[in-house]
């Protein structure tokens, strides 16, 4: 790792941000779920509730890709760590579009996710131009 590297992971602000945005996916997700769950008049099940176990999926693969990406010393592993990050990252924010298609009261809280995940990407840029 370079000089500048924080020698704990979890200094990293970027590491902070995947956290968070990890917390808000997975309190919109139990949430939304609450509400998607029943299944509709004609015995069909609500198929934005799939997009509830995405949101949290992709959030909670953040940190590792973070993880790896700071750790991996051969630069086309560290890049292909760091597509995979921001493919998970365009995943999520489209994601949290489609559920803003769902009829739940929840659904106002996915701006502020995508609000944490625009911040995310901002972090993710800096970042890594410092690797």
């Amino acid at each position: 790792m370079s000089n500048n590297t924080p020698v704990n992971l979890s200094e990293l602000p970027i590491y902070k941000k995947a956290v968070e945005i990890f917390n808000i996916s997975q309190n919109i997700s139990s949430y939304l779920n609450a509400d998607l769950a029943p299944l509709k008049e004609d015995g069909t099940e609500d198929g934005h509730i799939y997009f509830t176990g995405d949101i949290v999926q992709q959030s909670i693969s953040l940190v590792p890709e973070i993880e790896k990406a700071q750790r991996e010393r051969f630069s086309d592993r560290k890049h292909r760590h760091l597509a995979s990050l921001k493919q998970l990252t365009n995943l999520l924010y489209k994601n949290s579009y489609r559920l803003e298609k769902s009829s739940s009261n929840g659904k106002e809280f996915l701006p502020i996710l995508r609000r944490e995940i625009r911040k995310f990407k901002k972090l993710q840029s800096s970042w890594m131009l410092t690797l």
